[in-house]
């Protein structure tokens, strides 16, 4: 099967919570521009393009961002950026592009990469990626693995056979979900086990026989869908896609399927920047150090994170902290509760302050 028949889709429906206030509804995570002049997203498709050009792209976002991802990647044809109507996790929005996807080629074959990730190491990705999409091609399921640097415990896991190889795939034995810090400290010194980090490969037709299989009736109502540039296909998906399971692919798929390979990364750089915090340590360079997007006045200050355009921040005395400031709302934050910043959203939320999401 020729490289022609590989296609990428980019999961861009997120809200990126726990970047309030920079991340809104409207523009959020995957939109803005962190360590470069270019958005995630911007970042995601340009790491692709050695790999698949843009008129082999699909997007899937929501009816809130479409227009805004079609303005980021005008090189992606309009056409290719789906508009999920509600939010129903990964595995229907992979089904739904899946389908789309075979209609116009039955031997496609996807990579699905999310779109708010930053990998350091671009070329090393693409080595290991084409590795992935060519255990893909021979019908298998494939997920890339991320080799654990410290003890996470905010990530899934995967575990491979012991003596399994960085850059060489090998079947997976188990899934693990979030463990506890003294799981996760045994997981790493164990050496066989990887992060999930959400970088699939398969066959379209593949995967949506695996749909058939544990999830028929979304399988069934995207089979109803039909083609992707009918006129009827955008108030078909409207009434269908609320109607299909709420669930995540590894839920649904993966932690069912009879047999699932992977392609172990080892150093790429990998970080699902979850956090301002995580943002903070790419750009410091170590803990201690601080990173600042804006005009500073640094005394006695460390390991803090500043971001307010257009303003002086001076920091006294202070240490590990999160300053980020908009026109409309400023948060300061303990760097160690950078996680919790998706609660502050969840108290907006239920304060109707929806001038500020």
């Amino acid at each position: 099967m020729a490289s022609k028949n590989r296609y990428g889709v980019i999961l861009a429906g997120g809200r990126g919570a726990r970047f309030w206030p920079l991340s809104r509804r409207k523009r959020p995570k995957q939109l803005l521009p962190f360590l470069s002049e270019r958005s995630l997203l911007q970042e995601t498709v340009a790491r692709l393009r050695p790999l698949i050009p843009p008129e082999r792209i699909w997007v899937l976002a929501n009816e809130e961002l479409r227009r805004a991802v079609i303005r980021q990647l005008p090189e992606v044809p309009a056409r290719q950026v789906l508009a999920e109507p509600v939010a129903r996790n990964t595995a229907p929005a992979i089904g739904l592009a899946a389908e789309v996807i075979r209609q116009n080629d039955p031997d496609a074959v996807l990579g699905i990469f999310p779109s708010d990730h930053h990998i350091e190491r671009p070329g090393r990705f693409r080595v290991l990626a084409r590795k992935a999409f060519g255990q893909a091609e021979q019908g298998k399921l494939t997920v890339l693995g991320i080799a654990p640097r410290w003890a996470e415990t905010g990530y899934g896991y995967i575990e491979f056979p012991a003596g399994a190889e960085a850059g060489q795939p090998a079947p997976i034995l188990r899934f693990l979900e979030k463990p506890d810090l003294k799981t996760a400290r045994r997981l790493l010194a164990a050496k066989r086990f990887s992060w999930n980090a959400g970088m699939f490969f398969w066959r379209a037709d593949v995967f949506l026989d695996q749909l058939r299989r544990h999830l028929p009736k979304t399988r069934a109502l995207l089979a109803a869908l039909p083609p992707v540039d009918s006129r009827r296909f955008r108030t078909c998906l409207r009434d269908v896609f609320p109607r299909m399971e709420n669930i995540s692919v590894d839920y649904a798929v993966l932690e069912q399927a009879d047999e699932v390979h992977g392609v172990i990364a080892g150093d790429i750089g990998w970080n699902d920047l979850g956090s301002w915090n995580a943002v903070h340590d790419l750009l410091a360079g170590s803990p201690s150090a601080n990173a600042t997007r804006s005009e500073t006045l640094l005394v006695d200050a460390t390991g803090n994170y500043v971001e307010a355009p257009g303003k002086l921040v001076a920091l006294l005395g202070v240490k590990n902290l999160i300053v980020v400031e908009t026109p409309d709302a400023t948060l300061i934050v303990d760097r160690s509760r950078a996680q919790d910043v998706r609660d502050l959203v969840k108290l907006l939320e239920s304060s109707g302050r929806d001038d500020l999401l």
